[in-house]
């Protein structure tokens, strides 16, 4: 049997920075904005045109080492300086698959590892039950921490089996909104720079926010300008 032989402590970039604890059976969460909540040590898919900028921004959001996973043909090519607003080149690990089996067993690998803060991959079609079974499975069992799991996929997504799908497409100065899948028309208007970012299923959750982000006056993340699915405006003061 294959197996990838990592090299953990050397991987901490920031020692005395590591990812949350995992709790009891696997639901550790972390909230990257106020409201968009995702557990840990399950398996959530991004799709959407803006699905990369949305694993970065989500990755970046962890601690510790984050392994990146795109595909030989037709994946895409991350340069370092335009991840700097949204996460640390630094704690970015970057892997080529040439096939699809490819990523997920290297997804997989790195899961178990148990050092790393997330794990994302591209692909180019929505994997089967089977595989993403497996990685939650890997997940779950994993020690002494638990990922973030994150796999991107085109369009609309469709993964079966996981346990949140995200979508984010641009908004940046619309007037009507994004006519995306799964994202209203109708929205308010948007202003410059800024992305909806919707949730098209999540497990035992009744209804499905959407949320409008923009980058952070810092230059550094991004921060949410409101939650269009309740009408709740955040705080001035939100990170």
């Amino acid at each position: 049997e294959n197996k990838i032989e990592w090299d953990m402590p050397n991987l901490h970039l920031n020692p005395g920075r590591h990812p949350m604890p995992m709790s009891r059976r696997g639901q550790a969460s972390f909230e990257p904005a106020p409201g968009v909540r995702l557990a840990l040590a399950r398996v959530h898919e991004i799709c959407g045109s803006a699905r990369v900028r949305a694993g970065l921004w989500l990755a970046g959001q962890t601690q510790g080492p984050v392994l990146w996973i795109s595909m030989l043909h037709g994946g895409t090519v991350l340069n370092t300086d335009g991840l700097a607003a949204l996460i640390a080149p630094g704690r970015v690990i970057f892997v080529t698959a040439e096939r699809a089996e490819d990523a997920l067993w290297a997804m997989e690998e790195a899961v178990r590892s148990g050092h790393l803060g997330a794990v994302v991959a591209e692909f180019p079609s929505p994997p089967a039950m089977t595989p993403v079974r497996r990685l939650h499975l890997a997940a779950e069992a994993t020690r002494p921490v638990a990922p973030l799991v994150l796999i991107l996929t085109p369009e609309d997504g469709g993964a079966p089996g996981v346990e949140s799908r995200w979508q984010m497409e641009p908004a940046h100065g619309r007037a009507t909104g994004v006519p995306a899948s799964g994202l209203r028309p109708d929205l308010p208007s948007a202003e410059p720079l800024s992305w909806w970012f919707a949730c098209l299923r999540a497990r035992g959750l009744g209804s499905q926010p959407r949320y409008r982000l923009r980058l952070s006056p810092e230059g550094r993340g991004m921060v949410l300008v409101e939650n269009v699915a309740f009408g709740v405006a955040p705080p001035a003061t939100a990170p």
